[in-house]
């Protein structure tokens, strides 16, 4: 009887081990979805794209960085990123170092409150070809993606690394106005 409660117990760990490591994977996937992911030509750069996108029309690709402008259209929405190096996991760096500005075209109305400025946005989708933009006195060709997959992060809390100032006051919950914030 006790070697079949010890088997027993063993096979719960098993169990809480194996759904662990399942969430744990889940955690530390890419953030574009695997199907989406393998269609993917990764051996077109950004630069390559900005340069002339013509030759790469039709293929999709992985791009990303922090969103600048959102629009609504009328077939949908377009956001104006200013891309960024992706890394391992295809989040954007947190760098200055940018190799210019792209528009997705997502056919479906996003909520710009949501798809907001400053966030930071993964996109897989496909090359269509370039809008030019004029800035100041010269005009600037913008690569065009049409937006299969898109995956928003989630805004990054500030860092302990900082120096900051925390108010023993601050409730974040609280009414606006009470404990005199």
């Amino acid at each position: 009887m006790k070697s079949s409660q010890t088997s027993e117990s063993a096979m719960n760990i098993l169990a809480i081990l194996i759904g662990g490591m399942a969430l744990l994977l889940q955690g530390c996937s890419y953030a574009i979805s695997r199907d989406v992911s393998r269609t993917a030509d990764r051996t077109i750069t950004f630069e390559q794209i900005q340069a002339d996108p013509s030759p790469h029309k039709g293929k999709t690709v992985i791009l990303g960085g922090m969103i600048a402008q959102v629009r609504t259209v009328k077939n949908g929405t377009l956001i104006e990123i200013v891309q960024k190096e992706l890394d391992y996991w295809g989040k954007p760096r947190h760098t200055d170092r940018t190799g210019g500005r792209f528009i997705v075209h997502q056919p479906r109305s996003l909520d710009i409150l949501v798809f907001s400025p400053g966030r930071e946005i993964t996109v897989a989708g496909e090359v269509t070809g370039a809008d030019e933009r004029s800035m100041g006195d010269s005009a600037i060709l913008y690569p065009l993606i049409n937006g299969k997959e898109i995956k928003l992060w989630p805004r990054e809390k500030p860092g302990w690394d900082k120096p900051q100032f925390l108010d023993p006051l601050y409730e974040p919950n609280a009414p606006e106005g009470k404990f005199g914030h």
